[in-house]
């Protein structure tokens, strides 16, 4: 299905959130923003499991705009395992030509998947992978499967007691392993919760608020620890709006 147009103010919007070549390059991780939609109600989901459309069709043309601006999108297993993402990009600039395939513009797909519970072959991104139309995943796990997926990079990174990675060194291998400069995080609800209290290691938030209650039953994002935002700025769509701004990072 087509995307919309971009709306042109957009642009100029995020542009002081977006990664600079020269400042990502002095940087040992990349430039990372972490990036998602919720309710009015900071729900990003009805429930869990369940695959939930909040932004409108501007703000999702406007996502599709920061793939384009982006080395990688990194999302979680769970998240992956429900919506099944195709995770290419479908916007190019109005003055060039439409890539012969969108995977000359898409960013690569980086999934958090330590378990080894999710499986490249039979997904959406396989199949838009397969028409040349997006990127092949790297899979973050916590030790190399015995069959490896064809086309699929691995990045065998150690877990702590709860299961998770250490955030900073996975960032550094992503960027000194696979040369990626600049990842956008997109989810789910544990990615995004745990990230929120890591300011140090996000360099910019972009969240589009949906004109919507999803409840109670709904999965929240409310991070255990205080967060405070700097260099704040708004936009008002035609149903959402988009909050970008900085963490503060702690002292």
């Amino acid at each position: 299905m087509p995307i919309q147009p971009l709306k042109q103010e957009l642009v100029s919007f995020l542009d002081p959130y977006m990664p600079e070549s020269d400042g990502e390059q002095k940087q040992e991780k990349p430039y990372v923003i972490l990036t998602y939609a919720q309710s009015l109600d900071a729900r990003i989901a009805k429930s869990k499991g369940i695959r939930t459309v909040i932004s409108h069709g501007e703000t999702n043309t406007m996502t599709h705009y920061l793939r384009y601006k982006f080395d990688a999108i990194m999302l979680g297993c769970g998240t992956v395992l429900v919506d099944d993402p195709g995770l290419n990009c479908k916007w190019w600039p109005d003055d060039e030509d439409k890539p012969e395939h969108l995977a000359e513009i898409s960013p690569r797909p980086v999934i958090l998947d330590p378990n080894g519970k999710w499986k490249f072959e039979g997904t959406k991104m396989k199949a838009v992978f397969d028409a040349g139309d997006g990127k092949a995943p790297i899979v973050v796990v916590k030790k190399r499967p015995e069959v490896e997926e064809p086309n699929v990079d691995y990045l065998v990174m150690e877990t702590n007691f709860t299961g998770k990675v250490d955030w900073n060194d996975l960032f550094v291998q992503l960027k000194s392993q696979f040369g990626l400069k600049s990842i956008m995080v997109e989810g789910g609800g544990i990615v995004i919760n745990d990230l929120l209290q890591r300011p140090h290691l996000i360099d910019a938030l972009v969240i589009t608020i949906g004109a919507t209650f999803l409840g109670s039953e709904g999965v929240e994002v409310s991070p255990l620890i205080e967060i405070n935002l700097k260099d704040v700025s708004w936009w008002r769509g035609t149903q959402d709006s988009v909050l970008c701004s900085r963490l503060v990072r702690h002292s």
